[in-house]
């Protein structure tokens, strides 16, 4: 497995900032996770396409990248109901 970077679909994407929250301060919500080769060159900055294909544009990177080992734990406990099947199945979770 290639280093990869782990993104963040949100509801509003336009409000979301890298810090994570929206403007007024509230929190962003997580619609999907996937996951995404990194950019070259730029360890843990995810690349401009996620393994099903998304563009990484409008998403958020996750504040905890993976060790870099496929398994279970490349995404947070928190979202495993939120993971992109496709994503989880070219990471080799699924």
């Amino acid at each position: 497995m290639s280093a990869m970077a782990v993104v963040y679909e949100v509801k509003d994407p336009v409000t979301a900032h890298a810090g994570g929250t929206a403007g007024g301060g509230a929190e962003v919500t997580v619609v999907r996770v996937h996951a995404a080769p990194v950019a070259p060159g730029r360890p843990g900055v995810p690349g401009p396409r996620t393994f099903c294909g998304r563009d990484t544009f409008a998403m958020r990177a996750a504040p905890r990248q993976p060790a870099g080992q496929p398994g279970p734990a490349w995404y947070d406990a928190e979202y495993a109901d939120r993971v992109c099947p496709a994503c989880d199945d070219a990471v080799g979770t699924g």
